[in-house]
Parts: C-alpha cells; structure tokens; sequence
C-alpha cells in the first residue's frame, strides 16, 4: 500500500470521478442600474425564472433584455399638521387656538374635540 499512496499527499487531492448525470443548464444573467452583471445557472426546462433578481449592492437587477419593472412610489409619511389641514383650513385653525388660548387664561375647563 505504500507504494501506491507514494507521491500523492494524503487528503489534498480528491481522485474520485464523479460520473452522475449532469442536469442540463441555461444561464441567466441580471444587470443592475449601478452595472454589475450577475450570471446564474437555472434548470434549462425551467418554467418559473424570476425577471428581476436583488443584486449585492443592493440594487434591483433586471434579467438581460427585460425592461424594469414599473415601481409603486414609495408611500410618503405626512405630518399631523398636515392631516389637519385637509380638515380644517389655516383660519378655521388660528380661530379655534384663539379660542383655547382665551379659555386656558380664563381658568376654564377644556374639553377634548
């Protein structure tokens, strides 16, 4: 047995062959707005390839020759004071915090709206 293991380092080198079958590819490639090219190999019969894929940057990758998907604007967060002026105009505000004011000096009881 030494004479057959001599030359050869033991647990460097795999001299297995692997002889399973090999399963047929397409490979697919991703390019995102910052131009990173990301490839990928899927099952050449496969039905479901996603059309955009999260590149390592961060940014959404598009498969090459599809359009970018048309995005949702991001929900903007309005302010408190914002929500009451679609109720009550800027008048209508100055008049009833006259109101408050003139009734806290008074000594009276407020009572919520």
């Amino acid at each position: 047995m030494a004479d057959s293991m001599r030359g050869s380092r033991l647990g460097s080198t795999s001299y297995e062959v692997d002889k399973g079958l090999r399963v047929p590819v397409q490979l697919t490639t991703y390019i995102c707005p910052n131009n990173h090219h990301s490839t990928f190999p899927f099952y050449a019969d496969a039905e479901n390839i996603p059309e955009t894929w999260t590149c390592e940057c961060g940014q959404v990758a598009v498969k090459l020759g599809a359009t970018m998907p048309i995005q949702e604007s991001p929900r903007v967060r309005r302010s408190h004071y914002e929500i009451l002026l679609e109720r009550r105009s800027e008048e209508e505000l100055a008049e009833l915090l006259e109101e408050r004011i003139a009734l806290l000096h008074s000594g009276g009881v407020i009572r919520s709206a």
